[in-house]
């Protein structure tokens, strides 16, 4: 993708993504009805039916030979990719100026997309589906209804690329000035040696394509997520498979608890993900070992100059927020992480205590709690 395209896009995503989807919960009730009045272009089914008896739907668009299957929410509380997916919907619905790089794409590539994989995980805000089973964990023993209907699309579709959308929590960093991981990939490992197969090469060299257009965008805050070998886990079984599977973490960017940033950064990842698949060409995968590995350095908040009366000395206390559901709004509750000097740490914010002494660490927690 060439810098005019790519402004064009930028541009386009400004007027035209989907507003009605907003923010970090986001619930089969908000996308159904937005499913049912999409355009004839698309053939949208119903495939199944969550533990506790949601709609599990498919959508299907293009007529290409390269068939792609993407999903989002198999954790029903990492929705950025859901929402991008949608941004998706809209684009090809509505590309103007990038009509041409929609034809293209539709004329290579069949896409089929689950858009919700875990509605009653969703509902809840919770990572585990209804029957508190991870569904990213359930790939070989397939015990979930989700799961086994994923399986099945996975059989019936033969996709040679699926996409994984996952969320990752703000704790994740890159690099040397330890920022945000915003954006990390994943091209997973088919046994414990982690083994660079053919088919790993081919995920990376997509990978590849879209790190080179972010890192113009938000450098340096683009991660590569543990290729560590899951046995159970979806990716790593549909790469062992034959689907070349590329896992996207949506992560945080500065002040963006709603995830609308890095909504955007994710849209156009796919974008440039699926473009690199339509043209067909998987060579340059050398420098996906380029990028940085993600690493736990980023946190909420750090307070510096904390006197702890317990301990007789002054710290910096690292804070990470536990999202929890409360009459269907998030709240995010600090929770200590880290307490010392902190000097490998990075935060979304600092907030300079002075010296002000608390008895210990549970005073503290409770002060800035209130």
């Amino acid at each position: 993708m060439n810098q005019q395209n790519a402004q064009n896009i930028i541009d386009w995503y400004q007027q035209h993504k989907e507003r009605k989807l907003f923010g970090r919960r986001i619930t089969f009730d908000m996308i159904s009805p937005i499913l049912k009045n999409l355009p004839d272009i698309f053939n949208v089914v119903q495939i199944g039916k969550s533990f506790q008896k949601k709609t599990i739907y498919k959508v299907t668009i293009g007529t290409g030979k390269t068939n792609v299957l993407l999903w989002s929410q198999m954790h029903g509380n990492e929705s950025t990719g859901t929402k991008a997916i949608f941004d998706l919907f809209q684009f090809f619905t509505n590309p103007q100026k990038n009509s041409e790089l929609v034809n293209e794409i539709l004329s290579k590539c069949t896409l089929v997309f689950i858009p919700m994989l875990n509605p009653d995980g969703a509902e809840a805000y919770t990572r585990i589906n209804a029957q508190d089973i991870d569904l990213n964990r359930d790939a070989v023993a397939l015990e979930a209804n989700e799961s086994r209907i994923l399986h099945t699309i996975l059989k019936q579709f033969n996709p040679l690329f699926c996409f994984n959308l996952h969320d990752q929590r703000t704790i994740f960093s890159v690099g040397n000035k330890v920022l945000p991981a915003t954006i990390s990939f994943l091209a997973p490992s088919e046994d414990e040696a982690r083994t660079v197969t053919e088919g790993r090469k081919i995920t990376m060299s997509v990978i590849v394509a879209m790190n080179s257009v972010l890192q113009k965008m938000i450098p340096g805050q683009i991660g590569r997520y543990t290729d560590e070998f899951y046995p159970t886990a979806t990716g790593d079984n549909f790469q062992k498979s034959g689907h070349n599977t590329i896992l996207i973490e949506a992560g945080h960017y500065k002040n963006d608890y709603d995830r609308e940033v890095v909504r955007e950064y994710n849209f156009i990842a796919l974008l440039t993900g699926i473009q690199h698949i339509a043209d067909g060409e998987f060579k340059n995968n050398t420098p996906y070992f380029n990028i940085p590995n993600n690493e736990k350095k980023y946190l909420d908040i750090i307070y510096t100059d904390v006197f702890l009366a317990d301990l007789n000395q002054k710290v910096n206390i690292g804070i990470v927020f536990k999202e929890e559901l409360i009459k269907d709004n998030i709240l995010f509750r600090p929770s200590i992480e880290h307490i010392g000097e902190l000097n490998d740490f990075n935060a979304n914010t600092y907030v300079d205590i002075k010296g002000n002494s608390f008895k210990n660490k549970e005073t503290f927690l409770k002060t800035i709690e209130n």
